[in-house]
């Protein structure tokens, strides 16, 4: 029997990195107090969502891994408090600059980085303006909780990341998440597609789910204003959720499950025993039409 618990966070930011920190340390002791092993914040939790517009001066937000004040701070927190921690930050490195998750062991030990792989460009979410697409390829990580895999915010539209995560052995999968209103269409509200999305990946994957989103409204340099809606939740490894934060609060959710009772499932199922790896050459194009 190998029991964890999951924890999901989320919290409105200011612009203050310091306070964000602060702010988001206090959530992780609080999971950490509800016997949190494995904590979850959300995306770019340092500031504002910047990538609202598209400015240059928003590139001075990044920084090298080992000179990230929010990855200093949470190695040894992780290690005072004996909990996994994935840190998602703007990394410059050299020239280019990443959308990244720096995954922290239970000792505050520095396991790797993953930098998101797919990215978005629209109304309201200007990433590529800022980030090179992530070159690391979809990773997995040992922790003292168990085999991790990571992906970040877009990233969860994709079951290829999702899968590939599964077949690389992870046992969770986790997302830190910075969404919300659709400036294209103030009328359009995603949050239970969002939601069902991460679902079908527990689900088809039967493994726990963590997504960790952001609330607030925050306003751009240019006149535009998006709300997070929160939602943060918790899946278990038959897609449905365990545990669902409102859209306004700020919020801390935990649910413990038993590694290798999901492991005991997830082999007899036979999904991944009767997977046709040879039919399936058509999802590594872009038209289904591989050469």
């Amino acid at each position: 029997m190998r029991k964890v618990t999951l924890a999901a966070t989320q919290m409105a930011c200011s612009d203050d990195v310091q306070d964000n920190i602060a702010r988001a340390e206090g959530m992780i002791r609080e999971a950490a107090g509800k016997g949190a092993n494995i904590i979850l914040i959300q995306e770019l939790f340092e500031g504002l969502y910047f990538c609202q517009d598209e400015l240059p001066q928003h590139f001075a937000r990044a920084t090298a891994t080992d000179a990230n004040p929010a990855v200093a701070r949470f190695r040894d927190l992780a290690k005072e408090l004996g909990v996994v921690l994935p840190v998602s930050f703007f990394e410059k490195a050299n020239n280019a600059f990443f959308n990244t998750c720096a995954i922290v062991d239970a000792d505050g030990s520095l396991l790797g980085t993953y930098r998101k792989s797919h990215i978005p460009q629209g109304a309201g979410y200007q990433e590529k303006y800022y980030f090179n697409p992530g070159d690391t390829g979809f990773r997995v990580w040992d922790t003292a909780f168990g085999r991790i895999g990571v992906g970040v915010c877009w990233d969860q539209w994709f079951p290829e990341c999702a899968r590939s995560m599964a077949l690389m052995g992870a046992e969770v999968l986790l997302y830190p998440t910075a969404i919300g209103s659709e400036l294209i269409d103030p009328d359009w509200d995603s949050s239970k597609h969002w939601q069902t999305v991460m679902q079908g990946h527990a689900g088809a994957n039967l493994m726990p789910l963590v997504a960790s989103n952001r609330i607030g409204t925050e306003a751009g340099k240019r006149g535009t204003e998006l709300t997070f809606y929160g939602s943060s939740f918790i899946a278990d490894w038959q897609g449905q959720k365990v545990a669902e934060a409102d859209r306004t609060s700020q919020s801390v959710l935990t649910a413990t499950f038993d590694l290798d009772e999901v492991a005991a499932n997830r082999a007899a199922w036979g999904v991944f025993r009767d997977r046709r790896a040879d039919l399936y050459g058509r999802i590594t194009s872009l038209d289904g039409n591989p050469a």
